[in-house]
């Protein structure tokens, strides 16, 4: 991890979210809060439906730079605003949300990645970054 500039493009990824993911990152995180499972609940509060959980869409952003940077180690610190939620509709598609990331400082060894995440084009996170220590 030497030779990384501002400006390095992260290779993206893309998660697909479905009902049974949120069940599954319930049990794994023990948030069992209605919404991320109950169309009702969700409805109750003004939710689109039922919704993905921040954290697991929050955990999914940082793989693009775990995977590019090789060690989760190398995270000094992450930030990430949440400015949409991720409806995840009760069918086998679910909701694709696509991740991407690029350099946007570089300094002392430490490289500042600016991630991205967005469902059908409209950004899910604001303002995420990561800090990664790159000697």
């Amino acid at each position: 991890m030497t030779d990384i500039e501002v400006g390095t493009v992260l290779p993206s990824i893309t998660a697909t979210f479905t009902r049974q993911t949120l069940v599954r990152y319930a049990g794994a995180s023990t948030d069992f809060n209605p919404i991320h499972y109950s169309d009702a609940a969700a409805a109750a509060l003004g939710l689109p439906g039922v919704i993905a959980h921040g954290m697991l869409t929050m955990g999914t952003a940082l793989r693009v730079v775990t995977d590019w940077c090789g060690d989760p180690a190398r995270v000094l610190s992450y930030y990430v605003r949440f400015v949409k939620s991720v409806p995840v509709p009760d069918d086998a598609d679910g909701a694709t949300v696509t991740f991407g990331g690029t350099v946007t400082k570089m300094e002392d060894g430490i490289a500042t990645v600016t991630v991205e995440a967005t469902l059908d084009g409209v950004k899910v996170l604001g303002g995420a970054k990561a800090e990664v220590r790159c000697d």
